[in-house]
């Protein structure tokens, strides 16, 4: 299983990011995928589910409608759009998949 996450940078508040994640090792069609994040000297959080099933999402509070994940499944990939960023969004965001990880991808939000 390998997860390799992109799209992070530095962004000013109330910008957007899109970020990435290239799944491969397994039928990336099976399964339920996750973002978390984890911000300095917090603990990681969950930040946004999509199933396999029939692609819903859902979101943690924190998030909720600025956030949007989706997925591609032709290109085994899980996105997520992040709108209306707030310096509180700044930590790495890592893709998930069951008990697999990225290596996570960095976001900061400041000016």
């Amino acid at each position: 299983v390998q997860l390799v996450e992109s799209g992070g940078g530095l962004v000013q508040p109330g910008g957007s990011l899109r970020l990435s994640c290239a799944a491969s090792g397994f039928t990336f069609t099976l399964y339920t995928m996750r973002w978390f994040r984890q911000a300095p000297g917090k603990e990681r959080e969950w930040v946004a589910t999509i199933s396999n099933a029939d692609g819903t999402t859902n979101y943690a509070g924190s998030v909720k409608g600025r956030f949007t994940i989706s997925r591609d499944n032709v290109k085994s990939t899980v996105y997520l759009q992040m709108n209306s960023l707030k310096p509180e969004d700044t930590a790495v965001y890592y893709c998930n998949r069951a008990q697999s990880w990225g290596q996570g991808t960095q976001v900061i939000v400041s000016s």
